[in-house]
């Protein structure tokens, strides 16, 4: 069981997922992340940032443009993998019960944040856990026109993974101790993108004590 623990412990341990697995399996991991719904406790925003820096610091021994574009390709990958579940398979997502790798309420969380935001769901949905994972599996089965959800697709993905990757690639590059508080770092990404689910959280917690329904 400890053996477990431990595997998982590593699994969403960004630097741990670059040191040992390289590039391929930083790549499979943003791929999973966006595109199965297995993959939405995966640290992809923290993930991105790291990255970044170890490219800066030469771990990642690649030019800083090639590591963007090789994680845009996954991302993009990864979402499209997920419109095509979703369209196949999703309405029955809908009826089947929350399991160790499925949580029903992500999804609904996820549409709710679809039907709010419309199209452009998909590109603020990459900088919100969990909601990315899912978006578009609900774009699928909403079934959205193929080439509007490739458009938005692209453009979230290079926002998200340009933004995250040159901040960690600069920071690395121009504040040399960055790297010692990677661990501070990582925890206040995770504390910040949290956020929204916190307050949606709180919200609904709120609503359900005042009896308010919606």
């Amino acid at each position: 069981m400890e053996s477990i623990f431990e595997f998982f412990k590593e699994l969403v341990n960004p630097e741990s997922i670059i040191r040992y697995g390289g590039v391929s399996l930083l790549l499979f991991v943003v791929f999973a992340e966006t595109g199965l719904f297995v993959g939405f406790f995966l640290p992809g925003d923290s993930l991105m940032f790291t990255a970044g820096l170890l490219c800066s610091t030469g771990l990642i021994k690649m030019p800083v443009v090639l590591l963007i574009v090789l994680l845009i390709l996954a991302a993009v990958s990864g979402n499209m993998v997920g419109y095509a579940f979703g369209k196949k398979v999703g309405p029955f997502l809908f009826k089947r019960k929350s399991g160790l790798f499925f949580r029903h309420d992500h999804l609904v969380i996820a549409k709710k944040f679809y039907v709010k935001h419309g199209r452009k769901a998909l590109i603020l949905s990459r900088f919100l856990p969990i909601v990315r994972t899912f978006a578009p599996i609900v774009a699928g089965i909403v079934r959205l026109g193929y080439f509007k959800f490739f458009i938005s697709n692209f453009v979230g993905a290079v926002l998200w993974v340009t933004t995250l990757v040159l901040i960690g690639f600069t920071m690395g590059r121009y504040i040399p101790a960055t790297k010692e508080y990677l661990e501070y770092i990582v925890i206040f990404l995770i504390v910040i993108t949290s956020l929204p689910f916190l307050i949606n959280y709180l919200k609904r917690r709120f609503r359900k004590s005042e009896g308010i329904e919606g």
